[in-house]
This record gives structure tokens, C-alpha cells and sequence, in this order.
């Protein structure tokens, strides 16, 4: 087997410094949403972890993610492809093509076998023996099965890949259903949902792999923790708004030209787990909340069947109980009357006292 560089390796070729890589892994720890106590173990990694060889299949899907993918920002989709893993194949971001390319995934399944990662964007249709989706002259379920035989682990790009995306909404007419749907649980995998997924979190997902050899822990629904184990709810900065009562009932009115909360006009956001509202996109610049439209929850399971988007949930839980807009508004409500009454209160008791310590002062100075 062909040897693989490490990182570390890398920057000693391109005569790059100690210091320079230290701090790449420094940035590396905080992109992966490690503890900055894990540095010396991502630097150690660095040194000699190899290069991990990566093949990307593309399905039933509109390459949304890859473009996502090329956008991130920290770190660099560059590096990530050209210093950090070794991409052997992908018929999207690859400049080769055709049937010399075709045989190079072949050669890259039977030389690594058990060693690639392999990250698959798109569902898989199933309908009419997989006909709707052929790649290389083979269909997708086909090439699916025979690269998944040799992969270390599996990383499902997008919604598509991870639950079925639009291709399984409703009426399903290619029988299109999720990876992990045709593939079991045999082989590890971990689920990278979203219409698309942010960048970072793509990037940072196989960097993770890369570096420890094994995937980041997982919730109860195969996704990466660090990057799905918050609520936008609990992340958005609009949220002060909910707890108010405080909501946007038109997108053309003063409460959404102010900035209040979505959530009477369709936004999922207590129901949609991501990192939409810490890391936003495009470096940190924002995300769908931020530009004024709700989340529509574009990482969660069947998301394009569960009803019109800028209709509200019904109701959204809170710890012991169940409240809607229409309570919050009305204990809101009820607060902040309560609070002028009390405000008042106290404001009198403080008058009349103050007008007590002066009577006070002038008998005793007669």
C-alpha cells in the first residue's frame, strides 16, 4: 500500500514552520468544537496520522452540498482536499473524468480496502431497479453497494443522503430513501443533514475522522453532536422576542422590520437541531433567521412534507410543560403588567416615605 503523508508531513515539505502548524491545530481544535484541552492530542495526530483517503459518490441530489462544501471558510475547502485528506474521488470537484477516472475508483476500492473514508451526497432511488440514477453506466445503488463493501465509515452529505430529501417527499415516485436505508448499520456512519449542510460543519466532519480515525460521538439520530446538539430555538438571537410575546405576524409589518420573532409566521426553529445560529454561513456572516425568513428546519427528517412553511407549529415544548405563542404573549403579558403595577407600588411607598423623612427633618430643626 501506498504511504500517506501526514499534516505534519505537509508542512515540512512546503517548508512551512513549527509554529505555523501548532497553530493550525490550535484552529483545527476549535473548528472540530473540541476542548482546547484536546490540543495536544490534535497535535500528535497531525504528526502522524496519514492522510486518510476519501471517495465522494454523488446520487439523486442537486450538488448543493458540494457547493456548500467549497465555501467553507475555516478551514479552507482547499486545504481540507489538498492537505488535509486525500480526496481519490469525486466526479464532481475532480478534473479527470470518463473511463480512466472510472477505473482509478476501482483501483483506489481494492488498494485501500477497509482504510477510505467514503462520502456519499444523495438518496438512493430505488424504483425500477435504481434506472433513475445512473453513474459510469452503473446504477447508483449498484456503485453504492460495491464502494460501501471497503469503507472504514460512512459520511451522508445533506438531507438527501441522511434522511431522502425532496426525492422521498411525497409521492416518491423513484422510491428514493436515505443511505443508511440500503446499507443497515454495518458499517459506521454518521449523518450530516441539512438543505444544505453548513460548510464548516461538513468540513469539520472529516476532519475529525482524519485526525482520531473514528467518527465524533453521535446522538440518538447518528448526527455529530458538536454540531447538532444545540435547538436554533436556543441559539437564535431573536429569541428574547418569543419569551416576550413578541412576534412577527406579517412579513411586511413593524414587528418584522424590528427584528421580533418568527415563529407565528412558519419558523421551525424549536423544533430543528443545528448550527445555524453559532456558526451561520459564509464565514459568519448570517443565516435564513438573520435575513429576516424563518428556518424552515432543513436538516430534520420528511422536512418537505411536514407541512406549509410559514404556517406556526402548533405548540412548542418546554421543560414540564407545553406553551404556545398565544400563552407566552399572555404571561408576557401578564408580566409586564404586573410590573407596572409593582413598579407603581413601589414608587408611591417611596414617595410618601421620602415625604415622611422631610416632615420629620422639619420638626425637628423648629
Amino acid at each position: 500500500m501506498d504511504k500517506k503523508d501526514s499534516l505534519w508531513d505537509l508542512f515540512q515539505q512546503k517548508n512551512l514552520s513549527r509554529r505555523t502548524f501548532l497553530k493550525t491545530c490550535v484552529a483545527i481544535t476549535g473548528i472540530l468544537g473540541l476542548s482546547p484541552a484536546m490540543v495536544p492530542e490534535v497535535v500528535a495526530a497531525a504528526e502522524k496520522k496519514p492522510l486518510v483517503p476519501v471517495i465522494w459518490l454523488h446520487g439523486h441530489e442537486c450538488t448543493g452540498c458540494d457547493e456548500a462544501f467549497i465555501r467553507s471558510q475555516s478551514p479552507l475547502a482547499s486545504d481540507v482536499v489538498l492537505n488535509m485528506i486525500s480526496l481519490e474521488y469525486s466526479d464532481t470537484l475532480a478534473a479527470a473524468a470518463g473511463e480512466p477516472f472510472e477505473h482509478h475508483l476501482a483501483d483506489i476500492m481494492k488498494r485501500y480496502a477497509g482504510k477510505y473514508i467514503l462520502a456519499v451526497e444523495g438518496a438512493v432511488p430505488l424504483a425500477d431497479e435504481g434506472i433513475h440514477c445512473m453513474v459510469g453506466g452503473k446504477t447508483f445503488l449498484a456503485a453504492l453497494k460495491e464502494a460501501a463493501k471497503g469503507a472504514a465509515a460512512i459520511i451522508e452529505y445533506g438531507s438527501c443522503a441522511a434522511w431522502g430529501g425532496i426525492q422521498a417527499a411525497k409521492p416518491n415516485p423513484t422510491k428514493s430513501v436515505s443511505i443508511s436505508d440500503v446499507l443497515g448499520n454495518s458499517i459506521p456512519i454518521v449523518k450530516v443533514p441539512g438543505c444544505p449542510p453548513i460548510p464548516e460543519v461538513m468540513t469539520g466532519v472529516v476532519m475529525h475522522y482524519a485526525l482520531f480515525g473514528q467518527l465524533p460521538p453521535l446522538d440518538s439520530k447518528g448526527r455529530p453532536k458538536q454540531f447538532y446538539g444545540n435547538r436554533i430555538h436556543d441559539t437564535c438571537y431573536r429569541r428574547p422576542f418569543f419569551d416576550s410575546g413578541m412576534f412577527v405576524e406579517k412579513f411586511d409589518d413593524a414587528g418584522s422590520k424590528a427584528g421580533w420573532c418568527l415563529y407565528k409566521v412558519g419558523c421551525r426553529g424549536p423544533e430543528a437541531y443545528n448550527s445555524c445560529g453559532n456558526l451561520r454561513w459564509w464565514n459568519g456572516l448570517s443565516y435564513p433567521i438573520q435575513s429576516g425568513h424563518g428556518c424552515i428546519a432543513c436538516g430534520n427528517n420528511n422536512f418537505w412534507d411536514n407541512g406549509p412553511f410559514y404556517e406556526r407549529l402548533p405548540n412548542i415544548p418546554v421543560p414540564n410543560t407545553i406553551a404556545n405563542a398565544d400563552k407566552v404573549g399572555m404571561v408576557a403579558a401578564g408580566v409586564a403588567a404586573a410590573g407596572v403595577t409593582v413598579h407603581g407600588l413601589l414608587s408611591a411607598v417611596q414617595k410618601r416615605s421620602s415625604h415622611s423623612d422631610n416632615s420629620e427633618t422639619r420638626r425637628t430643626q423648629a
